[in-house]
């Protein structure tokens, strides 16, 4: 199996492929390093620098290289920058993605697995979610998400472009045999932000609110470890090379941590305490997001084996300590 994976060098790229060479797949990374990390770039893999942004780095791309499949990670990922700079999402994950697709068209590959997100449902209207709950983004970043899925949706169903749209819920932890080194460059999650204020890399941590109707007035998020998030990836690619079937599934744990519950926890393991700041709520947060994973391990037989909160931190620690 040749799979290209765009976004190959990134934080969750470079767990997806590590997954995917321990399947035996030859792999091409196609990044542009503008948020992947040098470090992350296996040696195992052919690298291409290039965006999905143009058209001529893709047009050179597939001349030279034939491929079965495409995994894509690269794109913008912060809801909130999203609601602030909704342009850079608007080509990142919008354009590039469109641009991505109709080169996998032109040149014969009609197998893509897309990075989706959670954000694509909006406010819950019960909890946990599942893919049939009503879609309805209240940021942008989730809003782009939504666009390609009804994209490939179209594709699939005009000219049989076979695809797994993979809702992600919030990745964390990194790889337990510490085969990915690379930090996250300007990281817009909770858990790496955490991580340097407890390396003194920055000085503290602002929290968005903490007035929400939670236990402890905090968000609530599914965390997800990027090492079963990064199987789901292989999983979702052999149903679709056996069944010739699009799907759409959440990938998340159905438990969710608060803002707090995290700070403790990096805390108690670090050792390090742990400065933070109560700010202003941002606009396209909400309260709480849990995710139903049932469809995934009944299409997939996919378990997140690693998903518990102590293995995440643990091993994100390792990295930054």
């Amino acid at each position: 199996m040749k799979l290209l994976i765009t976004g190959g060098a990134g934080y969750i790229g470079s767990h997806v492929v590590l997954a995917a060479l321990e399947k035996g797949s030859k792999v091409t990374i196609f990044d542009n390093l503008s948020t992947g990390n040098k470090k992350n770039i296996n040696k195992d893999c052919k690298f291409v620098n290039g965006s999905i942004n143009s058209l001529s780095d893709l047009s050179s791309l597939f001349k030279k290289e034939k491929f079965d499949a495409v995994i894509h990670l690269a794109g913008k990922k912060a809801a909130g920058e999203s609601m602030k700079n909704p342009l850079i999402y608007l080509e990142n994950n919008i354009i590039g993605t469109i641009n991505l697709i109709k080169s996998c068209i032109e040149n014969g590959i009609n197998i893509l697995i897309f990075s989706s997100s959670a954000s694509v449902y909006g406010e819950p209207k019960y909890l946990p979610l599942d893919e049939k709950h009503s879609l309805s983004p209240i940021n942008y970043y989730g809003y782009t998400k939504l666009a390609i899925e009804n994209h490939l949706k179209w594709f699939s169903d005009l000219i049989g472009f076979r695809y797994a749209a993979l809702r992600y819920f919030n990745a964390a932890g990194y790889d337990l045999e510490n085969r990915v080194l690379g930090l996250e460059k300007n990281p817009q999650n909770l858990i790496p932000i955490v991580m340097e204020v407890a390396s003194l890399q920055r000085d503290a941590l602002d929290i968005f609110g903490n007035d929400y109707k939670t236990k402890d007035g905090t968000g609530i998020r599914d965390y997800i470890h990027v090492t079963d998030l990064a199987k789901a990836h292989i999983d979702a690619l052999d149903y679709l090379l056996k069944k010739q079937v699009s799907i759409t599934v959440n990938l998340g744990v159905e438990r969710g941590y608060s803002v707090l519950e995290i700070i403790e926890m990096v805390t108690k393991i670090s050792g390090k305490k742990i400065e933070y700041n109560i700010v202003d709520r941002r606009k396209g947060d909400i309260d709480t997001i849990i995710a139903d994973y049932s469809l995934a391990n009944h299409l997939l037989g996919w378990v997140p084996e690693n998903s518990n909160l102590k293995t995440i931190i643990e091993s994100t620690w390792k990295v930054y300590a």
